[in-house]
């Protein structure tokens, strides 16, 4: 297959970009380094001829969400994700050979904040709405509602589109989020954050790959959320990397350390306390197995990779 991947320079897209090619597929990365598959996210270009005649695209573009919440970074990820999903439909919808599936990235983050129950694709509630929450994390929710929204709008009949609501990819990559998360723990500051009952939804990078892989096979159409059918409270999910990496002590973080820390790092709490309890009832209705559906087997494994392949080791 001949696979397109606009915005597939970040993490995750050098992740599907490996697996892909190594499976012997021919994958087209669009970036914005300057070059002949350079595109700028907003506007067609000589780019769209990539896009007329492969047989997939996978729209993986977008302003990372780590960063501090202001009214100019929320505007760009609203812009970068909303604009990147208009032009690849546009793209789509003038291609003479137009993809057979398209899938676009959106985030689990769509869903609301909650303890009592996972959301699934059916029975799932959307976020935005939620008491007892900071009212600006409903602004989260709109730009994963207006992401899905700019791809169901396309004029694309020819082409089924997926929207991916993942969760976190789980990687042993340096500078992914299990790198931060694993550094954390061997620095002794992995322990419960705010309490840690919030909820934290997970994807170990092969299931990410293989669900992907089974996507664009299959007839799944609209949303699908790409999550371990395992989410565990934040406390649980630290102590078992703790253990993973070998170290007992994680030192706990009250909400107002969160907001010190996360402006250290120059990211917000949201991405630290929001609940985010999801389960993947489509790709398990539709028979997709997980190779990790259990987050310590995850993260001994992804443990394990990050010590073999030389990444710091804190002690």
């Amino acid at each position: 297959m001949k696979i397109v991947l606009p915005g597939g320079t970040g993490q995750v897209g050098t992740i599907l970009s490996r697996a892909l090619t190594a499976a012997g597929h021919e994958v087209v990365v669009l970036s914005r380094k300057p070059g002949p598959r350079q595109w700028d996210g907003r506007t067609l270009g000589a780019w769209a001829s990539e896009v007329d005649g492969c047989d997939a695209v996978i729209n993986l573009a977008g302003r990372s969400v780590s960063c501090r919440y202001t009214d100019a970074n929320l505007k760009e990820m609203m812009d970068s994700r909303v604009d990147s999903a208009r032009v690849v439909g546009e793209a789509i919808a003038l291609a003479k050979r137009p993809p057979k599936v398209w899938l676009q990235m959106s985030t689990a983050t769509v869903y609301a904040h909650r303890f009592d129950a996972a959301n699934d694709e059916a029975t799932g509630i959307i976020g935005g709405a939620e008491p007892g929450v900071p009212g600006y994390w409903g602004f989260s929710v709109d730009i994963a509602k207006a992401w899905e929204e700019a791809q169901y709008q396309a004029d694309t009949p020819a082409t089924r589109k997926v929207a991916l609501r993942a969760a976190m990819v789980m990687s042993p990559d340096r500078g992914g989020v299990f790198d931060v998360l694993r550094k954390m723990a061997l620095l002794r500051l992995g322990g419960p954050v705010g309490g840690g009952r919030q909820y934290v939804s997970w994807i170990h990078e092969t299931d990410f790959v293989s669900a992907v892989r089974f996507l664009l096979d299959g007839d799944l159409t609209g949303p699908v959320n790409l999550a371990a059918p395992t989410p565990l409270p934040q406390r649980e999910f630290m102590r078992e990397l703790r253990r993973a990496c070998g170290v007992r002590l994680g030192l706990p973080a009250t909400r107002w350390m969160a907001e010190i820390g996360a402006l250290v790092l120059r990211s917000d709490t949201e991405l630290l306390l929001k609940s985010r309890r999801v389960v993947p009832g489509r790709l398990l209705g539709a028979g997709f197995g997980f190779a990790y559906p259990e987050w310590p087997d995850a993260a001994v494994d992804l443990a394990r990779r990050a010590r073999s392949s030389g990444l710091a080791t804190v002690r």
